[in-house]
């Protein structure tokens, strides 16, 4: 069954090329691993919630915008094995990350509905 690993982190606006560059340069490395699909969205709608919100969750910074993002692979034990392959491996093409990875949450997550 289909896995997804979900990111969320907050990028400096005027890092937001730079962002784009780097999850390019990660794609070939996923890919080699048994990724799908990644996906990488921009926060364009993203509101200042009363108890909780992105901004918070990422202890985002003036001038930083939440990226929601997230890989597709074909099951769990595939997403496993890929993360504890990459961990291990140097990964020089990627450079340096363009925000504060500290900050940045993500987890694993198996669908429980798929409506198309």
């Amino acid at each position: 069954m289909t896995y997804y690993s979900g990111f969320v982190a907050a990028v400096p606006a005027d890092r937001r090329d730079a962002y784009i560059a780097h999850a390019k340069a990660s794609w070939p490395m996923f890919k080699r691993h048994g990724a799908l699909r990644m996906v990488e969205g921009w926060g364009e709608d993203v509101p200042h919630g009363t108890r909780t919100d992105f901004y918070r969750a990422t202890e985002a910074q003036e001038g930083e915008v939440p990226v929601f993002s997230w890989i597709e692979w074909p099951d769990r034990a595939t997403a496993d094995a890929a993360w504890t392959a990459m961990m291990a491996e140097d990964h020089p093409e990627m450079g340096e990350m363009p925000f504060d990875g500290a900050r940045m949450f993500w987890g694993g997550f198996a669908p429980i509905l798929d409506l198309s």
